[in-house]
């Protein structure tokens, strides 16, 4: 029986462990930092083993990579490559849901040299985006015809049912992380033209877009879409757009907050025993009204929706500051995280859609591709199923020899990503693909 090695135990472990012990049929050592979480996601299952494992324990590290079939990493981005090292060292295949950095694809060669497969990106975005874009863009050139315009955009949202906050968002992990992607630049390529945005304009550029029978949402752009150009094949693209949805308010309150200095992570001395109202006050230099200073500094009325979202969340507020804290990023952070997580009998949903537009000699499609997936109340939700499956799936065929290539890889070749995505869809995460003539 094969053995598969789970690096990790947060929450999107869960999915990809079960799917290897109970769907895929293989034995599974899961190595972490923490044992009682590798324990829990192993559940006493026979073909399961939980370790604890220190990643910067080299020796100990490289011990369970050689004993292992396969090795998954799940841990934080900066720890892939050093893991993919021993990987190639002792022949074994790795897999992870993280973007691919220079220095992994440095490795190609090394890792063609010891026939082992570093395959990349294969969650959900990165992960099913490239595989279900690429599955359109291949059937349309196989057809004869060129993409003139690709937009994709991906949401992480509180399913509607969930969706009881005036954010419209929910956190299932920190949010630092979403915190910190709001002061992202952005790039993309608008009808032949390059379009870049300084991160402190990101949330001045959004538009309006309805997914049809989902609904209407914000949706604005996501970091440097240029590469994709180039990693797509897209070469008479003269539209190349990779975006995120949030609900309607989220832009221009986060735009507001960001203005306010909230997303600044330079700590602040003497503010120990203070409340949050007092912080929002040093911000913007003011002893006056809260309320009203804070509209002015923003240029809004006292009666926006944006001063009403701030005040809901309890930034005007006599609320004491945490103790383990010492910026504004941070303050904020854990506000959120109490006032905004993911309940237990909450779901969430995962929205991609893809929009293309297709030139043939004679004729020109608009073609879309939208998956939607909910979350289990009191299970997983659809941000662990969808980043886990599609590496379980990756592993499972590369064990049975359906998945053949060796090197660096992301999934954006056929016999890498039709396997995956057949898969899924037996797993009910499929597209909805439309198509109409323009």
């Amino acid at each position: 029986m094969e053995n598969v090695l789970v690096l990790g135990a947060g929450m999107v472990s869960k999915p990809l462990v079960r799917y290897l012990l109970e769907k895929a049929g293989f034995s599974v050592t899961v190595a972490s930092r923490t044992l009682s979480k590798a324990e829990r996601l192993i559940n006493g299952h026979p073909n399961g083993e939980a370790y604890t494992l220190d990643v910067h324990d080299d020796s100990g590290l490289e011990d369970f990579v050689k004993k292992s079939d396969l090795v998954v990493s799940l841990l934080p981005y900066m720890y892939h490559v050093k893991v993919a090292e021993l990987c190639i060292k002792h022949g074994k295949h790795l897999v992870t849901t993280s973007y691919v950095s220079r220095n992994m694809r440095e490795l190609d060669k090394k890792a063609k040299d010891a026939n082992v497969l570093l395959l990349n990106e294969c969650g959900l975005d990165p992960g099913i985006d490239h595989m279900s874009a690429m599955r359109v863009i291949h059937d349309v050139e196989s057809k004869g015809g060129k993409i003139v315009s690709f937009r994709s955009t991906t949401g992480a949202l509180p399913a509607h049912d969930s969706n009881n906050n005036p954010f419209g968002y929910k956190f299932s992990w920190s949010p630092r992380g979403v915190l910190l992607a709001s002061r992202n630049a952005a790039k993309w390529l608008e009808n032949g033209e390059t379009v870049s945005i300084p991160g402190e304009k990101l949330f001045e550029h959004y538009t309006i877009q309805d997914v049809p029978g989902v609904g209407s949402f914000e949706n604005y752009p996501n970091r440097d879409s240029l590469p994709y150009k180039e990693v797509y094949g897209l070469k008479d693209a003269k539209t190349v757009y990779r975006g995120t949805f949030r609900m309607i308010g989220w832009c221009e309150t986060m735009r507001s907050i960001a203005a306010l200095g909230w997303l600044n992570d330079k700590p602040l001395n003497g503010f120990s025993g203070k409340t949050y109202g007092e912080i929002t006050k040093h911000l913007i230099k003011t002893k006056g009204d809260i309320i009203e200073e804070t509209a002015k500094f923003l240029d809004l009325k006292t009666y926006s929706a944006v001063i009403k979202r701030l005040e809901w969340l309890g930034l005007f507020s006599n609320e004491p500051l945490p103790k383990n804290a010492d910026n504004p990023l941070d303050y904020l952070t854990l506000l959120m995280l109490k006032k905004m997580s993911l309940g237990k009998n909450d779901r969430d949903m995962i929205i991609m859609h893809h929009e293309f537009i297709a030139e043939y000699s004679n004729k020109k499609e608009y073609i879309t591709s939208t998956l939607l997936d909910y979350g289990i109340p009191n299970g997983d939700t659809a941000v662990a199923r969808t980043v886990a499956l599609p590496a379980a799936i990756a592993v499972k065929m590369i064990l049975k020899g359906n998945i053949k290539p060796t090197g660096v890889h992301i999934p954006v070749v056929p016999e890498i990503y039709n396997p995956i995505l057949n898969e899924l869809e037996k797993l009910s995460i499929r597209f909805n693909e439309k198509t109409s003539s323009l």
